[in-house]
Order: C-alpha cells, then sequence, then structure tokens
C-alpha cells in the first residue's frame, strides 16, 4: 500500500464488509482518514424498488463511530442519474452491453466525488481489490489483486491517470477470506453481510426491472438461426445479452442468445451445449484507453502497424484470462486475437488488457465486433 504518512486521506464508505476493513487498515497504520458515504439511490419516482442505502449509512455510522472518524454524507443522486444512467440507456437502445460499475468509478467514486470535496485531499481510499505500484519512472500501475476471484481490476481499467495516482486500495492484496477474517477480529457491524451483487450504489434492483422502467418492452420474434424457424417472443431486446442462455424460458433448449438484430427487432438464437456459435477469438475495440503509458509507443513513436504485442484479457468480470495478440489500429482501436474462443463476447463489453503476467492492467476498450 502506498505510504501515507503526512497525507490527507479521504476514504469512502458504503457500509460493506470491505470499506469497513479498508478504514481499519488505515487506523492500524496510523491514518486517520476523513471518512465520506456517498448518498445515491432508486429516483425519486422509483418507489417500488427496494434499496438499501438506510442500513449501508447506519453500517458506516458504525464504523465512523468505533473508531471516532468524521463522517459525512455527501448527495450525488442528480450526478448519477444523468451520468451512469444515461450512459446505461444509452448503450441499452443501441443493443450494446453496457457496464454501469465501470463508469460509475470514473465518473462518481473518483470523479464527480474528486470535484466536489476529493480534490481537497491527497488520497481518496476505497474498498476496492486491487493494487498499484510505482515503477522506475514513476508512473503508477494498476495491478491485480492476489484474489482471482475478486479481482476488480477490471472494474477500475477506465480510471484517468490522475485519477489512479490519487487512488489506495487499502484491501486490495488481501484474500476475501481474511478480509472477513479481520472484520471479525474487529468486531465490525458488516462482518457478515453479503457482498452486493446489484448494481453500483443502488442494491438490490434487479437489472431487468431497471431496464423496463426507463425503457419498458418492445416485442419481437424469437429465430432459430440453424433453421430459420420462430421459437418465440421476447420482451424486448434490452433484457438480452450475447452469449445469454440463463433467462430465455423457450422449451427444447438449451438457447444461447447470438444476435441482436435492432432494425428488426429480432432476437438470433442457437441451439445446443455449448455452441461454437457463441463463442468468438476476434475483435475489435473502439479507442482504447490506456491507463499509465500505451505500450505500443517505442521512443514516442508507434511501433509498425503490423506489430503485435502478447498480452492477456478479460472481457468480463471473471477469475478467467486469456492470452491475447493485440494489434493498433490507425483510429487507436485495437485489434484482438485471443489464444483460445471467448463465449459471449458482447458489443459493448470492456476489453481489459493485462501484460502477459496477469499483473499490470494496461486500460481497456469498449468491444465491437467485426464484421
Amino acid at each position: 500500500m502506498k505510504d501515507l504518512r503526512n497525507k490527507k486521506v479521504a476514504a469512502l464508505l458504503s457500509g460493506g464488509v470491505d470499506s469497513s476493513v479498508a478504514v481499519a487498515l488505515l487506523v492500524k497504520q496510523g491514518i486517520r482518514p476523513d471518512l465520506w458515504y456517498i448518498q445515491i439511490g432508486p429516483d425519486r419516482d422509483m418507489t417500488d424498488f427496494t434499496c438499501t442505502a438506510e442500513e449501508d449509512l447506519e453500517m458506516a455510522r458504525a464504523v465512523a463511530h468505533k473508531y471516532q472518524l468524521p463522517l459525512q454524507v455527501i448527495d450525488l443522486h442528480r450526478d448519477y442519474w444523468e451520468k451512469v444512467v444515461d450512459y446505461t440507456m444509452s448503450q441499452v437502445r443501441q443493443g450494446l452491453t453496457p457496464n454501469p460499475d465501470v463508469m460509475c468509478n470514473r465518473l462518481i467514486k473518483f470523479g464527480v466525488f474528486n470535484e466536489r470535496v476529493g480534490k481537497d485531499y491527497d488520497i481518496i481510499a476505497t474498498g476496492h481489490y486491487a493494487t498499484t505500484e510505482e515503477d522506475e519512472a514513476g508512473r503508477t500501475w494498476l495491478c491485480t489483486s492476489p484474489d482471482p476471484v475478486k479481482d476488480q481490476t477490471d472494474f477500475l481499467a477506465q480510471l484517468q491517470p490522475w485519477q489512479l495516482q490519487k487512488a489506495c486500495f487499502p484491501i486490495g492484496h488481501l484474500p476475501k477470506a481474511e478480509v472477513r477474517a479481520i472484520a471479525e477480529r474487529e468486531h465490525l457491524s458488516a462482518a457478515h453481510r453479503k457482498d452486493s451483487q446489484g448494481i453500483c450504489f443502488l442494491g438490490k434492483i434487479d437489472y431487468n426491472d431497471y431496464i423496463r422502467k426507463f425503457l419498458g418492452e418492445k416485442p419481437g420474434q424469437v429465430i432459430d438461426r440453424e433453421t430459420g424457424k420462430v421459437i418465440g417472443m421476447h420482451r424486448g431486446l434490452w433484457f438480452h445479452t450475447i452469449g445469454q442462455r440463463k433467462g430465455l424460458g423457450f422449451g427444447g433448449g438449451p438457447w444461447y442468445v447470438v444476435e441482436k438484430d435492432m432494425e428488426r427487432n429480432i432476437l438470433w438464437v442457437v441451439k445446443g451445449y455449448d455452441p461454437m456459435a457463441t463463442y468468438s477469438d476476434h475483435f475489435q475495440t473502439t479507442a482504447f484507453h490506456w491507463l499509465t503509458t500505451n505500450p505500443f509507443e517505442e521512443n514516442g513513436a508507434y511501433m509498425t502497424e503490423n506489430q503485435q504485442l502478447p498480452m492477456t484479457i478479460k472481457i468480463r468480470h471473471t477469475p478467467d484470462f486469456c492470452p491475447v495478440r493485440a494489434k493498433l489500429l490507425k483510429n487507436n482501436g485495437l485489434d484482438l486475437y485471443t489464444e483460445r474462443p471467448l463465449q459471449g463476447v458482447a458489443p459493448g463489453q470492456f476489453a481489459v488488457l493485462y501484460d502477459e503476467h496477469k499483473h499490470r492492467c494496461y486500460g481497456s476498450g469498449e468491444i465491437r465486433l467485426v464484421p
């Protein structure tokens, strides 16, 4: 963890076990951070959605009381809905697969929060499972957690370089089991709370209900690509993603989603157990967001256009990395060739690139399928 001596530290508390233990570890090192709870919940007309905000804030207050630290609440409700929700709905309308958590970190936790109050601090600490390190040139790198299941570098790979330099992840070097054990030893109220599985900041809101609230339903045909037969109706293409199997509700399967035809409102599916039609080993990204440095740059100049670099890749929040060869495109996008076909490569997802050792994260870019 970074040397925080003589640093002014803001710690973001969510009410969960991870951020609670992050504060405990800071205190044990003699750091007295100011605690901040970011207040965001369902929009005012979403009264039918449950939210854990009150319980979360109660847990945050318990941590503040235990360590005698100041806790302040900052209301970023409007900013979240204008930035993250608008991004999500725009992507979904286009038939893409968005990642609200990625944009929440970049735009809210390390974005608007910094604009409002974080600018007065040297460090913003969170309970993410990630680490940072400096190289010989003094550059800050985002690095993976030793807990591959909990590693959250994929959610942080869109941070700006200055945001990464300011970030601190006190629990990032620990496995989840040890974080739980520390919470037990410290008698933290959140020690036995389940990990949040919902959308960033919105707790238990079901994703499809969340989409339906904004976009409604738009029924259309579901067609078997191999036979051309209509096997049923969907309620809206935005409720589905490429590679999806669960939740389709059609008999005679299993069925997998392989394409969303937005123009004709058709959901194309294939039948079978793990069909190859749901896999891809070649896809591209839009302009790639490099976190620390662009490895294709050499002495200030780009490598030859045909130069390929060996890396590893994730396309979703998973412990699995895959070797990949990356080629730089003229628009600063990437042409990616994976060592093995990956299931469910969906436009709009983020392709996250790492070094060959699955350690340093280079950054991420939005996936576009090759025509």
